[in-house]
């Protein structure tokens, strides 16, 4: 009986290690250098021995692909039309996955049910990744503000300058307006100084206290760093060109950070790519 009950344990223990954390990674504005920040996670997590898939979902403006030096032939719309996920996903910098959204929006509308069904039937094969990180276009819409409910976990990247900030207080507003999510991580890019990413985390934070709910946590600062440059110019990540670079070292704390919050409510991947797929209905 107890050897049966181990057995049990050690079996609910490896489920839980093989399930996925879908994160969305959001930004109040453009040019904070969200996905670049995505694509070095990417690489962070893949080191760390997990499976990663980067679903672009900046529809018509992503650029993941872009930054990893590659071109994706196919996107999510191609899924729904009949190609099976392996045939659509790019394999990217140190084996990371890469699904594009593409920009076909108008055409989502036309799909029926049965190609529904099938889409989502297809999703099964997912099961092998540990994290999809959602790179969602920046701003605030519609699209964005459901791409943000669908996923577990939301990260939302910002600049220590006011009008980075303002933009990302606005997202926030109105993320709670809507009670799209009451918990959101958040990382400062760009600081001169880790002082500079604690203070004006904490500064945000104050506001975000007196006028919203919300439970906002610190992941991190990444420091302004001339190797990060060169890469984006080079189209090779930061972490594979420069590993011991100021920003590849701050990358990887907040990698380390989010792999150690294991706290978290996991639904159906099914149930989330659903509403995904609502999105275009």
């Amino acid at each position: 009986m107890i050897m049966d009950q181990a057995e049990k344990l050690r079996n609910l223990a490896k489920q839980k290690e093989n399930e996925t954390r879908i994160i969305t990674v959001a930004s109040g504005k453009g040019g904070v250098g969200k996905s670049n920040f995505v694509v070095n996670l990417a690489i962070a997590l893949k080191r760390k021995g997990k499976e990663v898939l980067i679903f672009d979902a900046d529809m018509g403006m992503g650029n993941d692909d872009i930054l990893m030096g590659i071109y994706s032939k196919y996107n999510l719309f191609d899924v729904i039309k009949g190609k099976s996920i392996e045939e659509v996903l790019e394999e990217g910098t140190e084996g990371i996955k890469l699904l594009s959204g593409g920009s076909r929006i108008n055409s989502m509308h036309e799909i029926d049910d049965r190609e529904r069904k099938i889409f989502l039937e297809k999703l099964s094969s997912l099961d092998k990744f540990n994290y999809i990180l959602i790179d969602v276009g920046a701003g605030i819409n519609k699209t964005s503000l459901e791409f943000i409910s669908s996923a577990e976990e939301l990260i939302i990247i910002t600049t220590s300058e006011p009008t980075a900030l303002t933009d990302a207080y606005s997202l926030l507003k109105v993320t709670e307006h809507f009670n799209v999510k009451t918990k959101i991580k958040m990382v400062v890019n760009r600081t001169l100084t880790d002082k500079e990413g604690l203070v004006t985390y904490s500064k945000f934070k104050a506001v975000v206290n007196k006028f919203l709910s919300m439970n906002l946590e610190y992941l991190g600062c990444i420091p302004e760093d001339r190797k990060l440059v060169e890469s984006v110019r080079l189209q090779t990540p930061v972490l594979t060109n420069y590993k011991n670079s100021k920003a590849s070292i701050s990358i990887e704390h907040i990698c380390e950070r989010i792999l150690n919050n294991k706290n978290i409510y996991r639904e159906k991947k099914e149930n989330i790519f659903s509403r995904i797929f609502n999105i275009f209905s």
